[in-house]
């Protein structure tokens, strides 16, 4: 069966706190290690009423205190909002506090919106300036040298897994050519999808961490007892992409009353741009889901799959990575 991961946004719900919202990441990670997850993923965003880790590898520390196996990371950390030896050390101390299970995906976009970006202090130039970051990221890892200027204390000499994260040709590319594993963003930007997975296997490059491509693709995946549910959860993910389409994003609604009433909710234009951004789903029932990834794994060969799913009713969540991981390991 091919490795399923976890990627959660640690959505905070209308009527509920963050507070609240850690306890449940703690639960769903403790819940995913039990089904059999791979990893355990959690995204930096700022300036998002609805997403509660901005302070990543804070986040990443709570769960992996709270857990044992499952490797835990970020999927991912914003460079350009960061100094690489700032994030050297974060996760040198991640790794040294849990050896062998910190993952550190590393994307090029702010995660935010540009007054957000203005607050962060982290004076960027550009997108040119990833690739120099991401390698000067990954030097301090290394075993430190007695006339290094430099080094990352913790950090130097630690196993962090590191991936390029992207929803594009530039990330596909960069991944490629440091011999990276590559994480892409299908479960919202799938526009590049087949273009970006089939240009990293083409250009990859072996490196010391890896010898081989490596490709996780992201998914949408709700699953529920009956279709009719699944859809009705997913109404969730629908409304709160339409209200940042509509710069209102806010706390995470409760699901409409059916899956029907999303077209009451938007314009038919909101409608068409969030079927093109979240294509990468599969909603439903257990055999629904079983048949939909199945489908999603013929068409594109993902070594892995990182599932996300935004659901309001906590339990719901829970139980929807369950028929999942249920409905593969039939």
């Amino acid at each position: 069966m091919i490795p399923l991961s976890i990627l959660d946004l640690a959505p905070v719900t209308v009527g509920s706190t963050p507070t609240q919202t850690f306890a449940n990441t703690l639960e769903l990670a403790q819940a995913g290690e039990r089904l059999g997850y791979r990893r355990y993923w959690l995204a930096e965003h700022h300036n998002m009423p609805g997403i509660a880790s901005a302070a990543t590898a804070v986040l990443i520390g709570h769960v992996a205190g709270g857990t044992s196996t499952i490797r835990v990371g970020a999927g991912g950390i914003m460079l350009p909002n960061h100094a690489p030896l700032q994030v050297a050390e974060q996760f040198g101390t991640l790794a040294s506090l849990y050896p062998g299970r910190i993952d550190l995906g590393l994307g090029r976009a702010p995660g935010t919106d540009q007054a957000a970006t203005r607050a962060l202090r982290r004076y960027y130039q550009g997108a040119d300036e990833f690739p120099a970051d991401v390698v000067e990221l990954l030097r301090y890892f290394e075993p430190a040298t007695d006339d290094q200027p430099v080094r990352a204390v913790p950090g130097a000499g630690t196993d962090v897994q590191a991936w390029i994260l992207g929803s594009s040709l530039f990330g596909a590319r960069l991944a490629a050519a440091l011999g990276l594993p590559y994480a892409f963003a299908s479960h919202f930007a799938p526009e590049a999808l087949d273009e970006a997975i089939a240009l990293y296997r083409r250009e990859f490059q072996p490196s010391a961490r890896l010898s081989t491509p490596h490709v996780m693709l992201a998914l949408n995946v709700v699953a529920a007892d009956d279709d009719a549910e699944a859809a009705r959860l997913f109404t969730t993910q629908q409304q709160a992409f339409v209200n940042l389409r509509r710069g209102r994003p806010g706390l995470i609604p409760p699901p409409l009353a059916s899956a029907g009433a999303i077209r009451e909710f938007c314009t038919p234009v909101e409608k068409a741009g969030v079927d093109r951004a979240l294509a990468c789903a599969v909603v439903g029932a257990p055999d629904t889901v079983r048949a939909g990834i199945a489908a999603f794994v013929a068409r594109h060969r993902p070594d892995e799959l990182l599932l996300t799913a935004n659901i309001f009713d906590h339990a719901a969540r829970l139980h929807s990575f369950a028929l999942a991981m249920q409905a593969l390991s039939a």
